[in-house]
C-alpha cells in the first residue's frame, strides 16, 4: 500500500493537526476497515491520536458526460465541478461555488447551502462494494448511511447554469469568516439557528487560547494564529454543555472530530452527560 506524508497543520482548513502517514486508495482497492477516509479536510479536526486516514488517489478526480448522466470522482474538487459545469451550462451545481470540499466527503455528509443539498440531483454512488442507487441510502439533513468511500456519484444531467444563483450563494456566505476553520461547527437545530444559540449563551468571539467562535458567525470555530486542538475540542464541548443548560438542546457536530474516544457512539460529542 502506498503512502503520503500529510501535514495536518497547514493541509485541513482550521490549520491544526500532526504529520501523518495517511494510506492512498487507488485501483479501486477495498478500504482496511481500521482506517478512516478523509477528504480535503474542510470540516474535519484531527487530534493527536486519530485512526489510521486515507485519502482517495488522483485517479479519482474526473469528471465525464455520459448519456443523461454526470460522473464525477470521489477526489474532484467542489470548485472543479462548479468550473466545469459554468463553462459546460450545466444547472443544479451552482452552490458548490462557495462549498469547499472534495465530491466524495460532500456526498458522504449530504452537504449544501440551505435547501440545495449534493443529494438532490444524485442518481446512484460507486464504492469499493459496487454500485448504489440513491433509493437504496438512508440520508438526511446533512446525514447519510454511507460506510464506505465514495469512489464516483452519477447525477442527473440538466442544462441551463444559471449564474444568478452563484451570485446568491455568494451572498449567503458574506457573513462567515475568512480565518481559517473547519466551516459550521453545528448542525443548526430543528427551527433554530447554532449560531444564535451559541451567541445566546456568551460564547461569541470568546478566546481559548488562539481559538474563538468567531465574532462574525458565532457558529464557526476559528484559528487566529497557532491554535491547538485541546483548545479547540475544549470550546464545542463547552458550547454543548451551556447551550444544552439553557436551552435543553444538544448541538450535534458538523465538524468531523478525529481522536481516540471523540469518534463513536459513546463519545462525549454525542449526547449530554454529567453536564
Amino acid at each position: 500500500m502506498r503512502y503520503k506524508t500529510v501535514d495536518f497543520s497547514k493541509y485541513s482548513s482550521i490549520k491544526i493537526g500532526p504529520t501523518l502517514e495517511v494510506a492512498v486508495l487507488e485501483h479501486n482497492s477495498q478500504k482496511p476497515d481500521t482506517h478512516h477516509l478523509i477528504g480535503s479536510c474542510n470540516n474535519t479536526l484531527i487530534g493527536d491520536n486519530p485512526p489510521p486516514l486515507m485519502m482517495l488517489s488522483k485517479e479519482y478526480d474526473y469528471i465525464r458526460i455520459e448519456d443523461t448522466l454526470l460522473k464525477i470522482g470521489g477526489a474532484t474538487p467542489s470548485g472543479k465541478i462548479a468550473s466545469f459545469c459554468r463553462k459546460n451550462n450545466i444547472a443544479n451545481f451552482e452552490f458548490l461555488s462557495h462549498l469547499p470540499g472534495k465530491l466524495g466527503g460532500l456526498v458522504s455528509m449530504n452537504a449544501g447551502l440551505k435547501e440545495h443539498e449534493i443529494f438532490n440531483h444524485l442518481y446512484s454512488i460507486t464504492t469499493p462494494s459496487g454500485i448504489q442507487t440513491k433509493d437504496t441510502i438512508e440520508y438526511g439533513y446533512r446525514y447519510t448511511d454511507i460506510k464506505e468511500p465514495v469512489l464516483q456519484a452519477s447525477f442527473s444531467l440538466e442544462y441551463g447554469f444559471d449564474a444568478a444563483q452563484v451570485g446568491l450563494f455568494k451572498k449567503m456566505r458574506a457573513n462567515q469568516p475568512s480565518t481559517p476553520s473547519a466551516g459550521s461547527c453545528f448542525k443548526n437545530p430543528k427551527n433554530d439557528y447554532a449560531g444564535r444559540l451559541i451567541e445566546a449563551v456568551g460564547l461569541k468571539g470568546y478566546m481559548r487560547g488562539a481559538m474563538c467562535f468567531s465574532k462574525e458567525h458565532a457558529n464557526f470555530l476559528v484559528n487566529t494564529g497557532g491554535g491547538v486542538f485541546e483548545d479547540a475540542l475544549w470550546l464545542i464541548q463547552e458550547a454543548q454543555k451551556r447551550v444544552y443548560k439553557t436551552f435543553d438542546i444538544w448541538l450535534e457536530c458538523e465538524v468531523v472530530v478525529l481522536e481516540e474516544g471523540f469518534m463513536d457512539e459513546d463519545s462525549p460529542l454525542t449526547k449530554p452527560k454529567n453536564v
